[in-house]
């Protein structure tokens, strides 16, 4: 039997322009998000609601609902000021820097007028979320509510409000802080948040640490905690491995394979300050020079999305990111042989093809919820690769056991653990490897979307008629 499933995020699995001829066309949505939930959508009978984030999607929203690929896409038109305070200002310009530890306390954030009007504006688009989601309960009482991230804290107690036996679940996909570094926001803020998400009957957790984290920051801020699960969520790896073998792959591989040095260290990443790009340059020096032998042997290929440019902060970010680069280069480089090779551009199928060429794929990010890169490059590589990642990365709690596990602030450990994979015996590097890729195998997307369900069914309400 099919269930009605109502699933929330900020960017929706499509989004619509028009073609030359003037025809309206649905791409697919940004964000790997979206295209993770596709799954939801395959066996439930699925409403899912998001923001217009186009021209044609802002005139999609005021037709109603759209049918698209089996599922209703029901998106919200927010007005143009509202979006940018609760997406750009309060999402990734506050939340998205408080919960990955990013800010450097004795300078930053400066929380003052524009913090708080631009919460009013994260506050106005959660309700609009929250009156989108109950208009939907209103039609289909018994549908399960499926809330997804940061940007959706305070619209499941909106929902509540309206709706007290909704069936209401929250997945958080980024990392949850501890309670001390909740309470650099204001007072009213922080327990808003918590209170928003305690709403729900149950919250998920890509980590057993980020779970723990949400339970205390609860109890610092007196509120009882709803129930909570941890659910890793994996990749579609018989969709990788298509992908993989794809003439679009093939042709980025061979352009790699005809400018590779003996020995390549990938990274691929956005340009964003949690991923650490800047302190994976340095260390990569550091092993340069610890290891002279290494010169003209070895090279670091970086692979980088460009992240929220026009954000003042990622555009600062790139920019040191592009100075490291030319530092190293500067360095250590000799006619012939460049250390680090970095091209910042939004190509993934040259990121695949990366993959399947790395010796080493290196995942320093200061902290992740997941982090899948550490679980697409094993699936893809073809040359028995070892992954160097983060302790503070979520995929460390399933692949730490057969990475080479770092601290992402210590540049010397990670230099060493980039010479100890470089030249790790064969059987070794096999044996991690393979184990790797078996684990992401056998722990793929439809395992995570099932667990989703299933702890749904387990805490939800027992009565689910508004």
């Amino acid at each position: 039997m099919r269930r009605k499933l109502i699933v929330v995020s900020n960017r929706g699995p499509v989004t619509f322009s028009r073609d030359s001829d003037g025809r309206r066309v649905a791409g697919r949505g940004g964000g790997g998000l979206a295209g993770a939930l596709r799954g939801l959508t395959e066996e439930n009978d699925v409403v899912w609601i998001a923001s217009a984030m186009s021209d044609e999607d802002r005139e999609v929203a005021r037709e109603g609902a759209s049918v698209c690929e089996g599922y209703e896409l029901r998106l919200i038109a927010h007005d143009a000021g509202v979006y940018e305070q609760y997406y750009g200002e309060i999402s990734n310009g506050a939340l998205w820097f408080l919960q990955h530890y990013l800010w450097g306390l004795a300078s930053e954030p400066d929380l003052g007028p524009a913090f708080h009007a631009a919460w009013q504006g994260y506050v106005a688009a959660n309700r609009a979320f929250a009156d989108a989601v109950a208009g939907e309960l209103e039609r289909m009482p018994e549908a399960d509510v499926s809330f997804h991230d940061y940007h959706l804290y305070l619209a499941p107690r909106f929902v509540r409000e309206r709706c007290p036996r909704a069936s209401l679940s929250h997945f958080l996909h980024i990392p949850w802080v501890q309670p001390d570094y909740w309470r650099v926001l204001p007072t009213a803020v922080g327990r808003a948040i918590h209170e928003g998400l305690a709403a729900n009957d149950t919250v998920g957790f890509h980590s057993e640490r980020w779970r723990r984290s949400f339970l205390e920051s609860c109890e610092a801020f007196g509120v009882e905690s709803p129930a909570t699960f941890v659910a890793p969520i994996g990749i579609d790896a018989d969709e990788f491995d298509v992908l993989a073998e794809s003439e679009a792959v093939a042709a980025e591989e061979a352009h790699i394979v005809a400018r590779r040095p003996e020995l390549l260290v990938v990274r691929v990443d956005r340009t964003d300050p949690s991923k650490n790009i800047v302190r994976g340059f340095r260390a990569f020096a550091l092993l340069l020079e610890r290891h002279p032998e290494l010169a003209g042997r070895v090279g670091m290929l970086a692979l980088l999305d460009p992240s929220r440019q026009h954000v003042s902060v990622y555009a600062e970010y790139r920019a040191a990111v592009e100075r490291e680069a030319r530092v190293v280069n500067e360095r250590f480089g000799r006619p012939g042989w460049e250390p680090v090779d970095l091209e910042v551009a939004d190509n993934f199928p040259q990121a695949v093809a990366a993959y399947k060429q790395y010796d080493v794929l290196l995942v320093n990010a200061v902290y992740d919820g997941m982090n899948l890169v550490a679980k697409e490059g094993p699936i893809a590589n073809r040359r028995d690769g070892v992954l160097v990642l983060s302790e503070n990365a979520g995929a460390f709690d399933e692949l730490g056991e057969w990475a080479l596990g770092v601290n992402p602030f210590d540049l010397e450990e990670q230099a060493e653990a980039l010479h100890e994979a470089l030249t790790m015996p064969a059987a070794e590097r096999r044996r991690r490897a393979e184990a790797i890729a078996g684990w992401v195998r056998g722990h793929g997307i439809d395992e995570w979307t099932a667990t989703l369900l299933a702890e749904l069914d387990r805490h939800t309400s027992t009565i689910t008629s508004p």
